[in-house]
C-alpha cells in the first residue's frame, strides 16, 4: 500500500513538474537572435536622406531594413529597405520561427497574438523579397515585421502588389520601399498584449532617375479586394495626412513637392 502511494506521488510530481516545463516553454522560450551573421556589401545600406520621420524615436536598424516601432500598436509604424534585381533569387529557405524583435527597446509583440485571431501574421517586408541570404530572409521573421492582416487581403491584393514590385525591381534595378499599416486610435485589437488591427495599409516605391525620384504609392483597405491595384494609387501627401508620417523629410521642400503631390502610375508601367 505505501509502495502503491508512493508511486502515484512521484508519478503526480512528474506530471506537475512537465506541465509546468511546457508553460515556461510556450511562454518564456525564444529561439537564439537572428544576429548578423553573413552580412556583407549587401546589408543595410539604405541612404538616410530618404528615410521618413518617426512618431515615435523608435528607430531600429536590422541588416538588411530599417523601422520605426510604435509600441502603443504593438508592430511597426514603418519599414524601409531596398529591393534590387539582385535580390529577386530563387534560394529555398526553410521558415523560421517568429521572434520577438531584440533590437526594439520594449520587445516587439509575441506572435501568440495572433493565434486564433483570425488574421495572417502579415509581413511588411516580405520574406520573398530576401531569399538571397539566410540572415536576410531570418530578419523578416522578428514580429516587429509583421502586422494583423485579414487573410484574402494578405493572399489577394497584397500578394499582387508585392508581386508587382517585384517585376519593376526587375525592371528598373534598385528601388525603395516604404511600407505600413495606418495607426490610428479605435482599432480592433487582438491577443493578450492589444495588437491593433489597421483598417488601411501603404506601400511607397521610388526609383532614382538621375537625380531626380519617381514614386508610386498605394493605400488599401485590409479586407479582401476585387479592383485592380491602378485603383488604389494614392498620393504621398495622402498618405502623410493618414499616417501622421513626413516621408523623405530631409529632402529640400522643393524636391518633395516634385513628386509627393502625384497620384499616377506615369513612372512604373504595370
Amino acid at each position: 500500500m505505501t509502495y502503491r502511494k508512493k508511486n502515484g506521488t512521484v508519478y503526480s510530481i512528474l506530471i506537475l513538474v512537465c506541465v509546468i516545463g511546457f508553460w515556461l516553454f510556450e511562454n518564456f522560450y525564444t529561439p537564439a537572435t537572428y544576429s548578423n551573421n553573413d552580412t556583407g556589401a549587401d546589408s543595410n545600406n539604405f541612404p538616410k536622406e530618404l528615410l521618413p520621420s518617426s512618431t515615435t524615436g523608435e528607430i531600429v536598424d536590422h541588416s538588411y531594413f530599417t523601422l520605426s516601432y510604435n509600441e502603443p500598436f504593438e508592430q511597426a509604424e514603418w519599414v524601409a529597405y531596398i529591393l534590387d534585381k539582385k535580390h529577386l533569387t530563387y534560394d529555398d529557405r526553410k521558415r523560421p520561427y517568429f521572434i520577438e524583435d531584440p533590437f526594439v527597446s520594449s520587445k516587439s509583440a509575441d506572435y501568440k497574438n495572433y493565434k486564433g485571431s483570425g488574421y495572417d501574421r502579415g509581413h511588411l517586408v516580405p520574406a520573398g523579397d530576401r531569399r538571397f541570404s539566410l540572415q536576410a530572409y531570418n530578419e523578416t521573421f522578428y514580429t516587429s515585421n509583421i502586422s494583423p492582416q485579414d487573410r484574402e487581403f494578405n493572399a489577394g491584393i497584397w500578394n499582387d502588389l508585392e508581386q508587382q514590385t517585384r517585376r519593376w525591381a526587375k525592371k528598373y534595378g534598385t528601388l525603395y520601399i516604404f511600407t505600413g499599416g495606418v495607426l490610428e486610435n479605435g482599432l480592433e485589437e487582438i491577443g493578450q498584449e492589444d495588437v491593433d488591427v489597421p483598417d488601411d495599409f501603404y506601400k511607397i516605391i521610388a526609383r532614382k532617375k538621375g537625380n531626380q525620384l519617381i514614386t508610386i504609392s498605394f493605400l488599401i483597405p485590409n479586407k479582401p479586394q476585387s479592383s485592380q491595384l491602378r485603383s488604389f494609387i494614392v498620393s504621398i501627401d495622402d498618405i502623410e495626412k493618414e499616417t501622421g508620417i513626413d516621408f523623405f523629410e530631409s529632402l529640400p521642400l522643393k524636391d518633395q513637392d516634385a513628386f509627393e503631390k502625384q497620384n499616377n502610375a506615369s513612372g512604373f508601367k504595370f
